[in-house]
């Protein structure tokens, strides 16, 4: 059943007549996505550090947010960091959007988090979310001597859109062969753009992220329909998934996204490569960062932390 959390911010926006995003233009969705999280997200925490930066990228300057967690001193071993890409459809959120669950992953894994701001369509359409996500893993594992982090203990994450981002950029970095990952935190990651799992119809209207908006951001980011089968827009149909860092896939029952999310996970485990699925029945699209009003919201994010914390604070192999 879904959760009464949940039930009560689904009844508010009906109450409030809250637009639906497939409503909007792209600006304006913007807007609305940032002035919105100030209801459901909590407030950011402190950490020891915040630091806005940019990175070389193919498409031009990729801006980021490097966090430090609470307690770091001034000077000292480098840090682990979590490469992190935020959700929105690939069209909407940004770096402010993201601080506050940036922040909290960042405090309670003890690592640094590099959040990417990368370029969204349509203005940017696929593949330059990608280009920009990979080029600014790499920088961050270039300048990480520079930057106070362990280049040898990265990993990659992302929520929605960011988790289909962290998922092919883990691909592209296993292909490279020169960009070593530890781990891969997928929340509740889009994995096919051909949106044909069931769970796209079951839990297609009424429970936050609809079919209607789904189609939407696919259409803002994708510009031809041959692009739902490359792999770097869904990763599910990689023919190769073997070799991959440890991941942890995290899903909510009420998601018109569940069943690609669980899929990737079984993909992944049947490829050899150690995989945790975690799905929060009682939940919606989106609830990790809802941790305001969705009490759920911070068991979520205290699992995604202390397995990126166990996986890059054990010493390899």
């Amino acid at each position: 059943m879904l959760h009464p959390q949940a039930r009560a911010l689904l009844d508010l926006m009906v109450e409030r007549a809250v637009p639906p995003t497939h409503t909007l233009t792209p600006q304006e969705a913007r807007a609305a996505y940032r002035d919105r999280r100030g209801f459901t997200q909590p407030d950011p925490p402190p950490v020891a550090s915040s630091e806005d930066l940019l990175a070389e990228g193919p498409h031009g300057p990729i801006a980021l947010r490097l966090v430090r967690p609470l307690g770091t001193p001034a000077t000292g071993a480098a840090l682990p960091v979590l490469v992190y890409f935020h959700g929105g459809g690939w069209v909407i959120g940004d770096l402010d959007t993201h601080d506050t669950l940036c922040r909290q992953l960042a405090n309670a894994a003890g690592c640094a988090v590099l959040a990417v701001d990368y370029r969204m369509g349509p203005e940017h359409r696929f593949p330059c979310a990608v280009d920009d996500c990979l080029a600014a893993t790499r920088w961050c594992r270039a300048h990480a001597d520079r930057l106070g982090l362990d280049a040898s203990r990265m990993a990659v994450g992302g929520d929605s859109a960011g988790g289909n981002l962290a998922a092919v950029v883990a691909i592209a970095a296993r292909d490279s062969g020169d960009l070593p990952l530890r781990f891969q935190l997928l929340i509740y990651p889009a994995t096919d753009m051909r949106r044909l799992a069931p769970s796209h119809t079951t839990n297609g209207q009424g429970y936050l992220l609809t079919r209607d908006t789904i189609d939407w951001f696919h259409d803002h980011y994708i510009d031809d329909p041959a692009h739902d089968a490359d792999w770097r827009a869904s990763p599910l149909l990689c023919e190769r998934l073997v070799d991959l860092p440890e991941a942890l896939v995290i899903t909510a029952g009420y998601d018109p996204l569940r069943d690609e999310g669980l899929m990737y996970s079984q993909r992944l485990s049947e490829a050899g490569v150690r995989c945790h699925h975690v799905c929060f029945e009682r939940q919606i699209h989106g609830f990790i960062t809802m941790g305001k009003v969705i009490d759920e919201a911070d068991a979520a994010v205290a699992l995604a932390a202390a397995m990126v914390a166990r996986a890059l604070h054990t010493r390899a192999g």
